[in-house]
């Protein structure tokens, strides 16, 4: 290579180098982006402040919200009304219920796509063959101030002779699918190897199960067929004794279910695909004569309870909080007594609740609670029928 060349490819790489050295100072003197700021969930418990939405009513069994914000409830006598501006305005025409004992109509939900289908879903007790009891699941839409194009997408057949045990909540997931929780029905309660209502453990009946489906009533393709089936039915799980809370978990979208035990054992569940929950062979309760169900609720292909309470507190009514201006509650379970009378915020470790606290200024029995689309707490009380709105400050 000629002298004067190799000059000029010195000169060549001594000024490359030099434009890299200079990018790589320039860099590290130049500011770096702020990251995102990580917003922590205020430590400690919230302030509270209840009041009174409406009062005056029937037990409020069941009550959403519209996209709109006007709240639906219904009492147990089968009254539907409309809560807007202060004011509740009765929706009429919807079919007779059977109310006796503790049916009723019972819970009601808004269709998730309410503002494209207009559809609003209710569970009621009905008279069916021999006077005996079912429970059917309703959709129906809104016009005016009546209800229209009623449907019967579910029924669980009759045979509930002693007016007991119907549950029932209803709610939609994730995917859009409707889940219906059905208590045992029949022709009473008593559990043990004695127990003559085995409506729960029967796979075949449609009572005392958790059902899945789609929201016109259809059967999903992954349903679990259950023993001595042979194909899937609305079932999911069953083995469920008298179920009144239902809600999905917000981080792993899991259902979480409670229910009435008998005296005692109350129990908190979380459903799983084609999951046995003991009933009636197994339970941490006795029955009402003080004679024993089992020994625990443990046993080869029964899915045993998350928490459960005893004495029994009347589990009634379920739902996440997800609103951060409830600070360390956020993510808890709150659930309703009626015989305790109270409200409870249940702490929790991923699958395992850790703490049952009471929630301070509600007293009466609880039948219902729901997060409201403001964030607030809405709490159904009986005696007189009243909506509470717990409010975070």
């Amino acid at each position: 290579m000629p002298f004067v060349s190799v000059i000029r490819f010195r000169v060549r790489s001594i000024l490359h180098l030099s434009a890299i050295i200079l990018v790589i100072v320039l860099g590290c003197g130049k500011k770096a982006e702020p990251a995102a700021p990580v917003v922590p969930t205020p430590a400690g418990p919230p302030t509270l402040e209840t009041t009174t939405l409406l009062s005056g009513y029937e037990i409020i069994w069941g009550m959403d919200f519209l996209p709109n914000g006007d709240l639906l409830f219904g009492e147990k006598r089968g009254k539907l009304y409309r809560y807007a501006n202060g004011t509740a305005t009765e929706i009429t025409g919807l079919p007779a219920v059977r109310a006796s004992g503790q049916g009723g109509l019972l819970d009601i939900r808004v269709h998730p796509a309410y503002a494209s289908n207009g559809w609003v879903y209710a569970s009621y007790a009905a008279t069916g063959t021999g006077n005996s009891g079912e429970l059917r699941l309703m959709r129906f839409k809104i016009q005016g101030n009546a209800a229209q194009q009623i449907e019967t997408i579910f029924s669980t057949g009759s045979g509930n002779t002693w007016n007991g045990h119907y549950g029932s909540r209803i709610l939609f997931d994730r995917a859009g699918l409707l889940w219906l929780s059905v208590g045992e029905g029949g022709t009473g309660s008593y559990g043990g190897p004695s127990a003559s209502n085995r409506n729960a453990s029967d796979a075949g009946s449609r009572w005392g199960k958790i059902h899945r489906m789609t929201d016109a009533g259809g059967i999903p393709a992954d349903n679990p067929i259950l023993p001595g089936q042979s194909a899937p039915g609305t079932a999911y799980a069953y083995g469920i004794r008298n179920p009144q809370g239902l809600a999905i978990h917000p981080v792993t979208g899991e259902i979480w279910e409670h229910e009435h035990g008998p005296k005692g054992g109350d129990e908190i569940n979380i459903i799983s695909k084609g999951g046995h929950y003991g009933w009636p062979q197994y339970s941490i309760g006795v029955n009402y004569d003080g004679t024993s169900i089992s020994q625990n609720h443990t046993a080869s292909g029964i899915t045993p309870p998350i928490y459960t309470w005893t004495p029994s507190i009347g589990v009634c009514g379920a739902a996440f909080i997800t609103a951060d201006a409830f600070k360390e509650w956020k993510g808890s379970l709150i659930v309703g007594g009626l015989a305790s009378q109270k409200l409870y915020i249940c702490k929790l470790d991923g699958a395992r609740v850790v703490s049952a606290e009471v929630v301070p200024g509600v007293t009466g029995r609880v039948r219902h609670v729901i997060q409201g689309p403001d964030g607030s707490m809405y709490v159904s009380v009986e005696g007189p029928g009243r909506i509470l709105k717990i409010r975070p400050m």
